[in-house]
């Protein structure tokens, strides 16, 4: 039986890329994005909708939702729509804070809610989120984005409760670095003098040729996106791609204070 996966900030990276994988694999797949109307790649596959949303307007969700289940009942729900906002907080303002929590935490949050009287009624479905290793091992300059994704991370392990009572999963995929825009799409703050000179260490770490080098292919991440989409397992976290293994086995054996010492090391000693 055809399965539809509903997905979320899929105009780029890895929503883009598993879109693609779930509509080779023959799913419908409802992708979303704030400007479908700019989309060329994903409007020419026959078996991929497209629908416009942006999940900080709370105002647009119910309808997007209804006209998601008039195309097709909803399987899956992969909450992937985000953005990194980076820079130190002593510069940030009221709006940039609470449009990072509205898109990266409550959208997602109010979408899922949205969602759950068609699951619960089906007593079926999987929910799917797109957390970061920042959560378990934060960088510089990204400690909001980082608590974000730990929100994440917390929500999806306390909702597991409610509901495995009515017949649905969730869970999170946690990649680390991956090779996609990262700092080009991500919203800088203009910084104060005083953090200027570890701002710019920052961005050349990032920049880095050998970093890019090793970040992981988006192509792969949505691979584990599928296996847990169709595993039917209770598994709470993914951790997804060689970035993200190799680095929370490391954090498993050594310990939250090493690890940072050591991310102090990689970004401020060069």
């Amino acid at each position: 039986m055809n399965k539809t996966i509903f997905i979320t900030g899929a105009s780029s990276g890895l929503g883009k890329v598993t879109a693609k994988l779930f509509s080779e694999k023959g799913w419908t797949v409802i992708a979303t994005m704030r400007n479908p109307e700019s989309e060329t790649e994903l409007s020419q596959l026959p078996n991929v909708h497209l629908l416009a949303l942006d999940i900080s307007k709370s105002n647009q969700i119910a309808d997007i939702v209804a006209k998601a289940e008039q195309i097709a009942p909803v399987d899956v729900l992969f909450n992937n729509a985000g953005y990194v906002l980076a820079g130190a907080l002593e510069a940030t303002s009221d709006e940039q804070l609470e449009q990072q929590f509205n898109t990266n935490v409550f959208g997602t949050i109010r979408l899922t809610r949205a969602f759950l009287p068609y699951f619960r009624a089906r007593k079926t479905g999987t929910i799917i989120t797109t957390t970061s290793l920042g959560a378990y091992i934060p960088d510089p300059f990204m400690a909001l984005y980082s608590a974000g994704k730990s929100a994440l991370e917390g929500w999806t392990a306390g909702m597991s409760y409610e509901l495995d009572r009515i017949g649905v999963s969730i869970k999170t995929i946690v990649p680390g670095f991956m090779q996609t825009s990262f700092v080009g799409n991500a919203q800088m703050i203009q910084h104060k003098a005083a953090y200027r000179e570890d701002w710019e260490k920052v961005l050349s770490a990032y920049s880095n040729p050998n970093a890019a080098e090793s970040a992981d292919n988006p192509s792969d991440i949505a691979e584990v996106v599928y296996e847990a989409a169709t595993d039917g397992k209770k598994t709470l976290h993914y951790f997804a791609g060689n970035d993200a293994t190799t680095r929370y086995k490391e954090l498993s054996l050594q310990g939250i204070d090493s690890i940072l010492d050591t991310r102090k090391k990689v970004f401020f000693d060069n």
